[in-house]
């Protein structure tokens, strides 16, 4: 194991393991929060009248229901989210290669495995004439590769092996554990927000005529505390899928380049993978088939957004992707050192 691997692969395991931990206590506590907080506000809000809902809230209902849904969410994203993000961009399984191209993926996929020392993923085909590549899967031994058509059809053998080195890469440090993990707690957000939404919306309405008996009847109630908790509650549920997508964009940033990294040690040939970047960079159009909730996830932003090609506070917060000249440079620059050449290049035959 070289020093790189051993100073670097653990270390980003272990990171990405208590990272998962921290989103998953997150998570719950979150969704703990707004149910609770809930239960709260139509606690308040019934206190010396009748209940704005239809059962009388003693019992907090909503924050257990929500706490336990938080926890079911994370069991089935860990068991189903890579399957989720892959049927969300249309992918079709690889599993009878029939085109050349489609052989020299597979060949290729095979190559990189024995080089990465991991298991070989399945593979998966995204019907979409722009360049790009992801890897998703809970476990390194049942992990997924997927590759748009117009990878297939832009690069040589050489540029498709780094490409795919890049994705044994988050592979092997286990990134794809917790950006497929972040991919499907945006979704679920999204998804459960718009429950709470509909749910809030007709109780409002059961409960309306109801608040207004309870007021001509003289009944008060915590009025400021209920609007205070009422704001926070409804800030969180905006703010949340945001959040998630924020941490998501942040977390795929910081890993892109140690996955450069792993390509080039892979491969021992670093200017592949910056040949590759230089082609999929200059795609005319955006990858219409990924959406934002697992742009994270692809090896160069499938969105085109310009904040991914700018430095600073606002682009590490906000974009998915390092500028890709900066990665292309550094890949340059360990292609033009000595420590690959020397790798790279056959030994010496004896005279």
């Amino acid at each position: 194991m070289s020093d790189f691997e051993g100073t670097n692969l653990f270390a980003q395991q272990e990171a990405n393991r208590r990272k998962s931990r921290w989103i998953v206590a997150a998570f719950i506590l979150f969704f703990a929060w707004l149910g609770f907080g809930a239960d709260a506000i139509l606690y308040f809000a019934s206190r010396g009248g009748r209940s704005p809902v239809p059962w009388q809230p003693g019992f907090p209902l909503i924050g257990v229901v929500l706490t336990a849904a938080a926890a079911m969410l994370i069991y089935y994203t860990r068991r189903h989210g890579a399957e989720k993000v892959l049927w969300a961009t249309g992918a079709a399984e690889l599993t009878d290669p029939r085109t050349d191209e489609e052989r020299r993926l597979a060949n290729v996929a095979d190559e990189m495995a024995i080089a990465a020392g991991v298991s070989r993923p399945r593979l998966w085909l995204v019907n979409d004439p722009d360049p790009n590549a992801f890897a998703t899967g809970d476990d390194p031994a049942k992990s997924h590769i997927a590759v748009t058509t117009g990878l297939l059809g832009t690069l040589n053998r050489d540029e498709l092996q780094a490409v795919l080195a890049h994705e044994y890469g988050h592979i092997k440090n286990l990134d794809t554990q917790l950006m497929t993990f972040l991919a499907a707690l945006v979704g679920s957000v999204l998804l459960i927000r718009e429950g709470m939404g509909r749910f809030l919306f007709y109780g409002g309405r059961l409960g309306g005529s109801r608040s207004r008996d309870r007021d001509r009847d003289g009944g008060g109630g915590a009025g400021p505390l209920v609007i205070v908790l009422l704001v926070l509650w409804v800030i969180s549920w905006i703010l949340a899928p945001i959040v998630i997508n924020v941490l998501a964009m942040w977390v795929s940033r910081k890993r892109e380049y140690l996955a450069d990294a792993m390509s080039a040690q892979f491969t021992r040939n670093p200017l592949a993978l910056a040949s590759a970047l230089e082609k999929i960079e200059s795609a005319e159009a955006p990858t219409k088939s990924i959406k934002a909730g697992t742009a994270h996830l692809c090896i160069a932003d499938p969105l085109g957004r310009p904040l991914s090609n700018r430095q600073g506070r606002l682009a590490d917060a906000f974009a998915t992707h390092p500028p890709m000249a900066l990665r292309i440079a550094r890949l340059e620059a360990m292609g033009h050192g000595s420590a690959f050449r020397d790798a790279a290049s056959p030994p010496a035959q004896p005279a």
